[in-house]
């Protein structure tokens, strides 16, 4: 049996899957909520509890970096560590890999059902594939063929330097260069990021706002889904969060390039994250493509490019499993 786990700062999805019916077929899932237990082992040990098959290997999917087998979480006042886990799993052989790993570690197992093509392309066999993730911030990772199989690996490619491609985006830099010392991708291509971007507008091209959204702002913690409900208001879109949410489609264009010009992702790219799903109708006009075509004597490479939006939202628990299941 294999143990695989999506810990997040709210929830905590385990499940229990087996070789010969792969990472896609869990035969035991649960949901956790995080705060409830101690930590991990704690949680683990509860799971267990209920099943008496012995547990092979088991990899737990962590949203931040881990290093020498240890992570912490956002959010959530647990170390993570992979040998008292050992302990819990009487003896399990236990992996932690970052959260963006076990989306892109997934991804050879996705099926049609999960999700949304953008530009079909011309995936080469073998090629390397590219994730990019925006969600509350901006994951990224890839994928490399080895031994007639894909292995994915870790990045950070969401905190290298912002390059802007267009009068406005530039405007953009020089406005958060004035607040930062360094502007990443993440501050303007992510759910923090959009906020970066609907100030840049308000302060400095539309020099006002509407009430409305102003009043809708001042009553919660995180303005995105205020800013974006705003663009996507059919009968009364506001002016300034529809130029926000182009512009941040325009950014997150150039990136998947990005991404996909040096990994050289022949083999397609995937959108993973909390956003791009609920912006598929937004994310299907011109613009985005245009935007991530826009590479000059590459363009043509870039058409050639897949395109995909992962809609399944347990791809990190699926990858999870498959990532024990190579170890």
């Amino acid at each position: 049996m294999i143990l695989a786990g999506d810990i997040g700062g709210t929830k905590t999805n385990l499940a229990l899957f087996e070789r010969k019916t792969g990472p896609h077929a869990p035969l035991a899932e649960q949901s956790f909520v995080s705060v409830q237990y101690s930590g991990l082992e704690a949680m683990v040990q509860a799971f267990c509890a209920r099943y008496s098959q012995p547990i092979e290997a088991a990899c737990f999917g962590v949203a931040g970096p881990v290093v020498h087998g240890r992570a912490t979480i956002t959010n959530l006042p647990w170390v993570i560590a992979a040998e008292p886990l050992v302990g819990a799993l009487a003896g399990a052989q236990v992996t932690l890999i970052n959260d963006l790993q076990a989306i892109a570690q997934a991804v050879p197992y996705l099926e049609a059902t999960d999700v949304a093509t953008l530009n079909s392309g011309e995936a080469l066999e073998g090629g390397a594939i590219a994730v990019i993730a925006p969600g509350t911030g901006l994951g990224e990772a890839f994928l490399t063929w080895d031994q007639g199989r894909y292995r994915a690996h870790p990045s950070e490619g969401g905190h290298s330097s912002f390059a802007p491609t267009t009068k406005t985006e530039a405007g953009l830099l020089s406005y958060l260069l004035e607040a930062h010392h360094h502007v990443s991708y993440e501050r303007v291509c992510s759910g923090m990021g959009i906020p970066n971007i609907y100030a840049y507008f308000r302060e400095r091209v539309f020099k006002h706002e509407s009430p409305q959204i102003a009043e809708r702002l001042a009553q919660v913690s995180d303005p995105t889904p205020v800013i974006v409900a705003g663009a996507l208001d059919g009968a009364m879109p506001c002016p300034l969060c529809v130029a926000t949410l182009d512009c941040f489609i325009g950014i997150l264009g150039s990136e998947i390039g990005n991404l996909a010009m040096k990994v050289m992702a022949t083999g397609g790219v995937y959108l993973g994250g909390g956003i791009p799903p609920r912006l598929l109708p937004q994310l299907r006009q011109p613009p985005l493509l245009e935007a991530m075509r826009n590479k000059g004597r590459f363009r043509g490479l870039m058409e050639r490019i897949p395109l995909h939006v992962i809609l399944n939202p347990k791809t990190a628990l699926y990858g999870a499993a498959a990532y024990a299941m190579m170890e």
